[in-house]
C-alpha cells in the first residue's frame, strides 16, 4: 500500500531569524505529531510552495514587504485547492478590531503575538495538524468506499447479465423443445401418410383408383418431406454463412409474378382473394434463393389468414430500393412478439400453426437470405386481428439485358443415352432403375464405388449416376478414376449425395463431375439434367 504523507506546515516570514526560531521550534514537535515543516521568506514564494504541496495550516507573517500577509492569504484563499487551508497571522504589534477583521476577512482563523509562547503555539498547530490527519483518513475512507461501490456495481452488474443471459436461454432451450417436438410432428405425419399409402398398394382387392391415389399421395408426401429437410438445410447454411449466392440480373416484379401464377395454378390460393400490384424493379439477386424469400413470405400470409381473407402482394421502386410487400388481413402480430418473428424457433399462435403444419423457420431463413443480399426485411402489425404486413428491400441496379441463349448441341446417334447407377442403397437402386426403365433409359447397375468403375469400363455408359457416400471407394474416387481412364473419359458424370453446401459442390466439380444433384431428386430434374448432358438428337 502506499505510504500516506505526513500533514505539512508552512511557516512565511521575510525575517531570517524570526523565521529560523519558528521552523527549529515547529520541528522540535515534528517526530512526536508526525508532521513536517517547510517555509518561506516572501509571498511570492509562499504562493509557489501552496502550488506544489497541501498544508494542515500556515503560519503568516503579516508585516511583509512587497506582498503583505493580507494580499498574500487572499492570493491563497482565491485558489479553489487552497481556499480552506488554514492561516495564523503571526504579528509582532497589538492589533486592533480593524486589523483582526480585515484578517479574518482575508480567510485567517487565529492570531499569534510575537515573541510567540511555544505552549500555545503548540497547543494551536497540534488541532489543525489532528484536522488535517482526519481530514485525509476521511478522504481515504472515501476513496475505499468509492472502490468498494464500484466493484458492487460491476459485481451487480454481471449477475444481471447472468441472470438475463440464463432466463434467454432457458427461453431459448424451451422454444427449441417446443420446436423438436413439432419437427416430430411435421415428420411424422408424411412418414404416416406413406407408410399408409404403401401398404395399401399391396392389400388384396384395392381398386386401380386406390392404387392411384396411393401413389399420388406418397409422391406427394415425399416432396413434403424434401421440402422439410430443405428448409432444415438451408437455415442451417445461413446461419453458418455457408450459401453462395448465384447471382445474376433480374426482375423481382416477374419472378414474383412467376411464384403467385404457381400458387393459382396448383389451387393453394383459392380460399383467398390474392390481389397483386407489380411495378418492374431490377436487382442482382439469385433467383432460387428470392423465390424461397417471396414463397415463405406468401405461405405465411396463407398460414395466418383465415379462408376468404385477403393477401395483397405488390413490388415497386422506392430510391435506391426494390421493394416486395405482402399484407394479409389475417390474425396479425402481437406487440411483444413482433420483434422476434425473424428469430430462430419464435412463432406465433401454436394452434393456427399447427392446424396449418409447418416448422416456423420461415421467416428465419427469409431474413439471413436478405441479409446475404444486401437487403433488409421488416415486420408491421395492428396487433391481434390486425393484420400483418412483411416488406423487403433489396438495393436496386440498372436494367441488363440478359445474354442470348446458346443453342443446344447436336444429340448423339442413337436414341435415350444409355445410364450406369451406381448406388449403395439397395431400394433406392431399385427404385431408381425402375423409373428410369419407365421412360425408356436402358440403366446398368452397381452397388458399390469398385463394382461401378468395372461396370463403366465394360458397358461404356453414356452418363453415370454416381452416390458419393459410397462403401470401398466413395463416389469422388469414382469420377477421378473413370476421368483419368482413357475409355472412360467422355462419360457424363452425374453425382447424386445428400450433401449440398457450397463446399460439396466445389469437391464434386474438382472430381471431374458435370452436375451435382441433391437427394431426393425429383425425377423430372434428373430427366432434365440427363437431357442437357446428352441431348437426345431431334428425328427428321
Amino acid at each position: 500500500m502506499p505510504k500516506t504523507e505526513k500533514p505539512k506546515i508552512l511557516v512565511v516570514n521575510d525575517d531570517a531569524n524570526s523565521l529560523f526560531a519558528l521552523t527549529s521550534l515547529l520541528t522540535q514537535w515534528a517526530e512526536q505529531e508526525s508532521y513536517e515543516v517547510l517555509a518561506a521568506r516572501s509571498g511570492q514564494e509562499a504562493l509557489r510552495q501552496v502550488l506544489m504541496h497541501d498544508f494542515a495550516v500556515i503560519l503568516l507573517d503579516v508585516n511583509m514587504p512587497g506582498m503583505d500577509g493580507f494580499e498574500t492569504a487572499e492570493a491563497i484563499h482565491q485558489r479553489a485547492r487552497s481556499a480552506d487551508i488554514p492561516i495564523i497571522f503571526i504579528t509582532a504589534f497589538l492589533a486592533d478590531e480593524l486589523d483582526r477583521l480585515k484578517a479574518y476577512q482575508r480567510g485567517a482563523v487565529d492570531f499569534l503575538f510575537t515573541p510567540v509562547i511555544p505552549q500555545i503555539l503548540y497547543a494551536k498547530i497540534s488541532v489543525f495538524v489532528a484536522l488535517a490527519m482526519k481530514n485525509e483518513e476521511l478522504k481515504k475512507q472515501a476513496r475505499q468506499l468509492s472502490l468498494r461501490t464500484t466493484e458492487l456495481t460491476a459485481a451487480n452488474q454481471k449477475l444481471t447479465r447472468e441472470i438475463e443471459e440464463r432466463q434467454s436461454a432457458e427461453r431459448q432451450n424451451h422454444a427449441k423443445d417446443e420446436f423438436l417436438a413439432m419437427l416430430g410432428h411435421e415428420l411424422r405425419n408424411p412418414l404416416s401418410a406413406i407408410s399408409s399409402a404403401a401398404s395399401l398398394i399391396g392389400l388384396p382387392g384395392v381398386s386401380a383408383d386406390g392404387v392411384t391415389r396411393a401413389k399420388k399421395i406418397i409422391q406427394r408426401q415425399s416432396q413434403h418431406l424434401g421440402r422439410i429437410v430443405d428448409d432444415l438445410l438451408d437455415l442451417s447454411r445461413a446461419m453458418s454463412g455457408k450459401i453462395l449466392l448465384n447471382r445474376a440480373p433480374l426482375d423481382l416484379a416477374a419472378l414474383v409474378a412467376a411464384s403467385l401464377e404457381t400458387y393459382r395454378a396448383t389451387g393453394r390460393s383459392a380460399d383467398y382473394q390474392l390481389e397483386q400490384d407489380l411495378d418492374q424493379g431490377w436487382v442482382d439477386g439469385d433467383a432460387t434463393r428470392l423465390e424461397q424469400i417471396t414463397s415463405n413470405l406468401i405461405d405465411n400470409a396463407l398460414k395466418y389468414t383465415p379462408s376468404g381473407g385477403r393477401i395483397e402482394v405488390r413490388t415497386w421502386t422506392e430510391n435506391d430500393d426494390v421493394v416486395l410487400s405482402v399484407r394479409d388481413t389475417g390474425v396479425g402480430i402481437a406487440a411483444d412478439l413482433l420483434p422476434h418473428v425473424f428469430d430462430v424457433f419464435v412463432q406465433g399462435s401454436s394452434t393456427l400453426d399447427r392446424s396449418q403444419g409447418g416448422l416456423g423457420i420461415g421467416l428465419s431463413l427469409v431474413r439471413r437470405l436478405a441479409d446475404l443480399h444486401g437487403g433488409e426485411v421488416t415486420a408491421a402489425s395492428k396487433g391481434p386481428g390486425g393484420g400483418s404486413t412483411f416488406t423487403l428491400r433489396l438495393p436496386r441496379i440498372e436494367h441488363q439485358a440478359a445474354p442470348a441463349p446458346q443453342p443446344a448441341e447436336a444429340g448423339g446417334e442413337h436414341g435415350l443415352p444409355s445410364v450406369l447407377l451406381i448406388e449403395d442403397n439397395d431400394d433406392g437402386r431399385e427404385m431408381m432403375t425402375m423409373m428410369l426403365g419407365c421412360y425408356g433409359y436402358e440403366v446398368q447397375s452397381a452397388a458399390d464405388g469398385n463394382e461401378g468403375v468395372a461396370a463403366a469400363v465394360r458397358r461404356r455408359p453414356d452418363v453415370a449416376l454416381v452416390d458419393i457416400g459410397l462403401p470401398g471407394i466413395d463416389g469422388y474416387e469414382v469420377a477421378r478414376r473413370l476421368r483419368a481412364d482413357p475409355a472412360t473419359a467422355g462419360i457424363r458424370l452425374i453425382a447424386l449425395t445428400g450433401y449440398g453446401l457450397a463446399d460439396d459442390l466445389r469437391r464434386v466439380m474438382e472430381a471431374g463431375f458435370d452436375r451435382h444433384l441433391v437427394k431426393p431428386v425429383d425425377i423430372d430434374q434428373l430427366m432434365e439434367v440427363i437431357g442437357a448432358c446428352v441431348p437426345v438428337p431431334v428425328k427428321q
